[in-house]
C-alpha cells in the first residue's frame, strides 16, 4: 500500500487565539516538513471572508512556498475559476514556473457558493461500501443560496456587472494558453509569457459526477474527487470522471486522487482530543458564518455543550466520515479510502489546534504509511 503516494492539501488554518501570519509561517514549516517525510504534493486552498482560513490566494502562498521547499510538487487544490479568467491564472502560475520549474500542480476548480452538480439520473448510496468504506447522506447547501453573506462573498470577488463563464471553456482556454495555441473566435493569437510553455500538471477537482469530472474527462486530466468536502458523493464523481475519460497526450488512463480529513496520535483516545475543534469549524462554514479561528478542545467542548440536534445533524456526514485515531486506525481508513475508489493517490488534509500536533499527525501517518 505505500506505492500509494500521500499528499497534503492545506487551507492555512487559523488557530484560536493566533494570527494569519502565525498561520502562514506554520504552513511553510509544515510544507518543509513534510517534505522531508516523503510526502508527494503539498496543495493549497482558496478560501475567502473566513476568520480562520488564511488560504486566500493559492498563487501566492505557493510562491513563498516555492522559495522554502525543493522537492515536493506544491499547488492549488484548486484556484476558484469563477471570480478570474484563464489569462490571469496561466500567468500567475507561469510567474511562479518560472523559477520554480517542473514542480507545479494547477489545480482548477469551479467557484464556491454553488451546489455541487451530479448525474440527475444517479441514484444515492447511503451506507458502506464492501470493503467498510462510509458513505453518508448527501448534505443539501440550498440554504446557503442566496445567503447574504454567500451574496456579499460573490459581489466582493466579481467585478460589477462581470458574470461567471462557463467552467469547461474556462478550461479550455488554460490548456489552450499553456500550450502556445489560443485563438480568439476572430482568429486573433494570444500568447501567455509568463505561462505558455510551462511545465505545470492541470488537475481537476470536483464534488460529484457533473461537469467538473466530465471537464476532467474529457481533456484527459489528472482529477481530485473531494472525499473531505463531499463524502456522499465520492463514488459518484469518480466514476463519473471514469466514464468520460478520453486519452490525451498527457494521460492513457485515468488518474485519481482523493482527499480525506485526518487527525493521527498516538492513540485513538488522544486523537479524539485534538479533532474535538472539528465540528464547530465544520458548522461555522456551514452556517455561512465563515469559518471560524479554529478552536481549541476546551473551546471546542465549551461551543458544543449548547447544541442542538439540528447543529449535530448539520455536520453530521463530515465528522463521521474524518478519520481520527492511531496511525494503524487512520491508515486502516485510508486503505479502504483507496481501495473502494481506486485511488492513484490519497490527499491528507489535517487540522489541529496546535501546529506541533499536527506535524506530529503527519509524521505518524507517514511512519505508518511507509510499513505498510
Amino acid at each position: 500500500m505505500s506505492a500509494i503516494p500521500l499528499g497534503v492539501l492545506d487551507l492555512v488554518p487559523i488557530p484560536s487565539g493566533s494570527t494569519a501570519a502565525d498561520a502562514l509561517r506554520n504552513s511553510i514549516d509544515l510544507a518543509r516538513q513534510t517534505e522531508q517525510l516523503g510526502y508527494a504534493r503539498y496543495w493549497f486552498a482558496e478560501h475567502h471572508l473566513n476568520p480562520g482560513v488564511a488560504g486566500t490566494s493559492p498563487a501566492v502562498v505557493l510562491a513563498l512556498t516555492a522559495s522554502a521547499t525543493s522537492t515536493i510538487r506544491i499547488g492549488s487544490g484548486a484556484v476558484q475559476l469563477g471570480h478570474r479568467t484563464a489569462l490571469s491564472t496561466v500567468e500567475e502560475f507561469g510567474l511562479i514556473d518560472a523559477l520554480h520549474p517542473g514542480r507545479l500542480d494547477l489545480g482548477l476548480g469551479r467557484s464556491a457558493g454553488r451546489p455541487p452538480q451530479r448525474a440527475a439520473e444517479a441514484e444515492p448510496f447511503v451506507g458502506h461500501t464492501p470493503n467498510g468504506l462510509r458513505i453518508p447522506e448527501r448534505f443539501s447547501f440550498g440554504h446557503l443560496l442566496g445567503h447574504p453573506r454567500v451574496t456579499l462573498q460573490q459581489k466582493l470577488l466579481n467585478l460589477p456587472g462581470a458574470q461567471p463563464q462557463d467552467y469547461g471553456r474556462q478550461v479550455d482556454e488554460v490548456l489552450a494558453l499553456l500550450r502556445g495555441e489560443y485563438r480568439s473566435a476572430e482568429g486573433v493569437e494570444a500568447h501567455a509569457v509568463p505561462g505558455e510553455g510551462a511545465d505545470v500538471q492541470v488537475w481537476i477537482l470536483g464534488s460529484s459526477g457533473g461537469q467538473s469530472a466530465e471537464t476532467a474527462g474529457r481533456n484527459g486530466l489528472r482529477f481530485a474527487a473531494n472525499y473531505h468536502v463531499s463524502p456522499a458523493s465520492v463514488l459518484e464523481a469518480v466514476e463519473g470522471y471514469r466514464a468520460a475519460f478520453k486519452p490525451s497526450a498527457e494521460l492513457d488512463r485515468p488518474y485519481v486522487t482523493v482527499s480525506a480529513d485526518v487527525v493521527v496520535a498516538e492513540d485513538d483516545a488522544s486523537a479524539r482530543e485534538l479533532a474535538a475543534g472539528y465540528a464547530p469549524w465544520v458548522r461555522s462554514i456551514r452556517t455561512a458564518e465563515g469559518a471560524i479561528p479554529f478552536p481549541s478542545p476546551a473551546e471546542a467542548r465549551a461551543l458544543t455543550g449548547h447544541w442542538t440536534d439540528a447543529d449535530h445533524k448539520l455536520v453530521a456526514d463530515r465528522v463521521e466520515t474524518q478519520f481520527v485515531g492511531s496511525p494503524q486506525t487512520v491508515a486502516d481508513h485510508l486503505e479502504r479510502l483507496q481501495e473502494a475508489t481506486r485511488a492513484d493517490e490519497l490527499l491528507v488534509t489535517t487540522i489541529t489546534h496546535d501546529h506541533a500536533d499536527r506535524v506530529r499527525s503527519y509524521r505518524l501517518l507517514a511512519g505508518e504509511w511507509r510499513r505498510r
